[in-house]
């Protein structure tokens, strides 16, 4: 039976939100889960259910297939960093090293969620306490592919800290367009009978860091929105507009690093830093290149 709280929250996206054709909105539908925990479970049961393929095991498997599909000015896309480019095109070559700072004011809420949604439904886990050194965070890239064609339909992009186990994110990346005609970055978190899904656009800073941003101020805008399906098969969003995602990441002499910033009606909640280092055998075989 679906959870007290998850009903709550649903009925708070119907009597806030829109109701919507998922036709007309194909620039927001993303997968949305069921009521167990968001696992690799789900991932097969959802795959089973698309007729699709899952493939994890060759390498390398980027979140962004080609960078290109960003569709920046020429000028930009000279300015963005090779090391960038390649991360996000072979992700599974990387592995992630993490810390998280608070705001105190807003911690209470982070572990209030965490009690009633997260720690159960295993999605958007996120660490409660400061964490100032370094935590390894586990990376799997899982492929699905149509059956017939072997084209990617989905990619889905876990972490997890390798030293608890807990699942931090478990989304599903891609490219994406506005209403506006402008590219975004997709990232879709299924939830039960529904999903979370966060549109960034993209720039590059002046040192070639790609910035993701979420700050939109209105629905078919970039940023944060809430999707549900009803018990009578309807659709309905929910824009967020207060609550904005900007991502930082970059490189220099080689070290890319990462910082990514949530605040709520501009006010800064919690803040991660991210540490990303190619895997010991591909950092072999680039020298040996």
């Amino acid at each position: 039976m679906q959870k007290f709280q998850d009903w709550i929250t649903q009925q708070w996206v119907i009597f806030r939100g829109r109701k919507i054709d998922p036709e007309e909105f194909s620039w927001l539908i993303g997968p949305f889960g069921n009521l167990d925990a968001i696992s690799k479970d789900f991932i097969q049961q959802f795959a089973d259910r698309e007729n699709l393929i899952i493939e994890n095991t060759a390498s390398p498997r980027g979140i962004i297939p080609s960078m290109k599909k960003l569709n920046l000015s020429e000028t930009l896309f000279s300015k963005l960093s090779p090391d960038v480019i390649r991360f996000y095109e072979n992700t599974s070559d990387y592995s992630l090293d993490f810390s998280v700072s608070w705001n105190p004011f807003f911690k209470f809420f982070g572990v209030l969620i965490n009690k009633l949604f997260s720690n159960r439904i295993n999605q958007l886990n996120i660490p409660t306490e400061n964490i100032a050194s370094s935590e390894i965070l586990k990376s799997e890239i899982i492929n699905l592919k149509d059956a017939e064609t072997g084209e990617i339909k989905y990619t889905f992009w876990l972490r997890s800290v390798e030293s608890s186990g807990r699942v931090i994110y478990s989304g599903v990346y891609g490219i994406g367009m506005l209403p506006s005609g402008q590219t975004c970055v997709k990232a879709v978190f299924p939830l039960p009978n529904g999903n979370a899904t966060v549109l960034m656009t993209p720039g590059v800073g002046k040192n070639g860091e790609l910035i993701l941003d979420s700050s939109g101020n209105k629905f078919g805008d970039a940023g944060f929105y809430f999707l549900l399906k009803d018990s009578r098969g309807e659709y309905w969003s929910q824009f967020i507009s207060s609550f904005q995602d900007r991502l930082i990441i970059g490189s220099e002499n080689g070290h890319i690093t990462a910082e990514q910033t949530l605040t709520l009606w501009k006010i800064r909640v919690l803040t991660f830093h991210y540490k990303i280092k190619l895997k010991q055998n591909n950092a072999d075989q680039k020298i040996e290149v």
